[in-house]
Order: structure tokens, then sequence, then C-alpha cells
């Protein structure tokens, strides 16, 4: 067996619609469809499924996703000025030979952490 790549990523929310407005709206991704309580949005060929969890063993947080932007401090204020809540401003992670990574993190509207990111050479 070989992985060839993540297909899916599913986040745990707590409102469906709310959710939706968030990630379609306000962070701009294609909404592919809605169907049975779940709605799946494209990330550059990475589907993204936000569901309610059926139980409350499956509720916690979801993993950080990191959204790659091209210019971070653009993105940045792009989204402050849609009110999305940010825990940090954008900052250097990491400088690999000349490729420096940024990071800034964020809150979606259901309290789970994500990160724009930037790479680039200087």
């Amino acid at each position: 067996m070989e992985i060839q790549k993540v297909g899916q990523i599913a986040v745990p929310i707590k409102n469906l619609d709310r959710a939706v407005l968030f990630y379609k709206e306000l962070l701009g991704l294609p909404h592919l469809f809605s169907s049975n309580g779940l709605a799946f949005f494209d990330c550059n060929g990475l589907r993204l499924l936000l569901s309610v969890p059926e139980n409350e063993e499956f509720a916690q947080s979801s993993s950080v996703i990191y959204f790659q932007v091209e210019n971070i401090h653009a993105s940045y204020e792009e989204l402050l000025n849609k009110e999305i809540t940010f825990i940090d401003e954008p900052h250097l992670i990491a400088k690999m030979g000349q490729t420096e990574t940024w990071m800034a993190f964020f809150k979606d509207s259901e309290d789970n952490t994500h990160a724009l990111m930037s790479e680039f050479e200087v």
C-alpha cells in the first residue's frame, strides 16, 4: 500500500449554517455541496468536510489547518477587515536556507484554530 495524498479533512463544528457562512463568505472557499448536515468545500483539490459530530467522543477541536496564501500580510489584513479573530499577527516561524515560513493563527466560527501560511525566498 502506498498513500497517494490526503483527499479530505473533516472539521468538527457546532452550527452548520454559521460554519458554512464562515468558510464560504469569510475565507472564500468554494462550497461544493451540503447534504444531511454535512458541508463540503474545495481547497485547491483537497476536500474540506464540515460536520456536527455524531457524539461527544468526536466533538474535540480539529487539527490545525494551515491555509497557504501568497501574501500573508495582505491576506491577514483582508481577513481582519472581515472581523476574523486572530490569535497573533503574521510572524516568522522558520528560515530554511533562503526560504522563510511565516504564519498567523486565527479562530473559525466554531472555535477551531487554523493558520494562514506563506513561504517565500529572501
